[in-house]
């Protein structure tokens, strides 16, 4: 009952850098895709980015008026 060595075959996939088709159904129609998108979630949209700009905004308004505190 010893071992016997099996052989396997390796696959190897490569793309060509000459053939650059593979990638142009990702850009075709980006704006629509994007209109799509944004318009079946708005809500979400919303709700994503307005604590974040939120958030930021305020981060800034803090920045600008810890540097004007130091001027009097």
């Amino acid at each position: 009952m010893g071992k016997q060595p099996v052989k396997l075959k390796a696959v190897v996939y490569a793309l060509s850098p000459f053939q650059q088709k593979i990638m142009t159904g990702l850009w075709k129609d980006l704006p629509e895709k994007i209109h799509h998108k944004v318009s079946e979630n708005w809500i979400s949209t919303i709700l994503l980015l307005a604590p974040v700009i939120g958030t930021y905004s305020y981060a800034q308004y803090y920045r600008e008026q810890e540097k004007l505190e130091h001027r009097f």
